[in-house]
């Protein structure tokens, strides 16, 4: 059997509707065709506004992390400090910039795009932007919302290992990037 070693093409979405319109999720319902001619009558997208995440190292090389009970796994695990592109934000990092701040009271440093992920391509609609910020000190107190309960933790490079490994970090476009980070900090064989 021959490759077809052209590009997948992208779907033709014959109709739309919203299904649910909440500040926190957003379900279309979408009929598409596929370049074969298939049609999906029911295809359903989430759609999020763009996620950041912050890799925020101390002048010292600790991690700064968050604890958080998360609802949906009923769980409490380390997580990178995150949060939520609001309509008025100007760009991703000036988002990142803020969230490390609210939640932490960590801030300034040398700061860099570093990954830029997406939870389920298949379904969500947004992309997940990683930071990385070296250099990072404390500013200020934690200024966290109404619906936040977060613990601040600095985490050593060689615990830092064992967190992401060991299964403290649950939350996968938190692990991807700290992995990726490790990798790249790793001398080669």
């Amino acid at each position: 059997m021959p490759h077809d070693h052209s590009e997948p093409q992208p779907w033709n979405v014959l109709s739309s509707r919203y299904l649910c319109r909440k500040p926190w999720m957003t379900l279309r319902e979408d009929r598409v065709r596929l370049p074969t001619g298939a049609v999906i009558d029911d295809y359903f997208v989430l759609e999020y506004p763009a996620w950041v995440n912050v890799i925020a190292l101390t002048t010292d090389d600790g991690f700064v992390l968050v604890r958080q009970y998360r609802h949906g796994s009923q769980e409490v695990h380390y997580e990178l400090p995150a949060g939520v592109c609001e309509p008025n934000d100007l760009d991703p990092e000036a988002t990142a910039r803020r969230e490390l701040l609210e939640e932490t009271g960590y801030g300034g440093g040398d700061w860099t795009a570093f990954m830029t992920l997406s939870a389920n391509p298949g379904t969500h609609s947004n992309r997940s932007h990683t930071y990385l910020a070296t250099g990072v000190i404390r500013i200020q107190e934690q200024q966290q919302e109404d619906t936040e309960d977060l613990r601040v933790h600095l985490v050593g490079r060689s615990e830092i290992v064992e967190v992401v490994l060991g299964g403290g970090m649950l939350q996968a476009l938190h692990a991807a990037p700290l992995l990726k980070y490790l990798l790249i900090q790793s001398p080669s064989p």
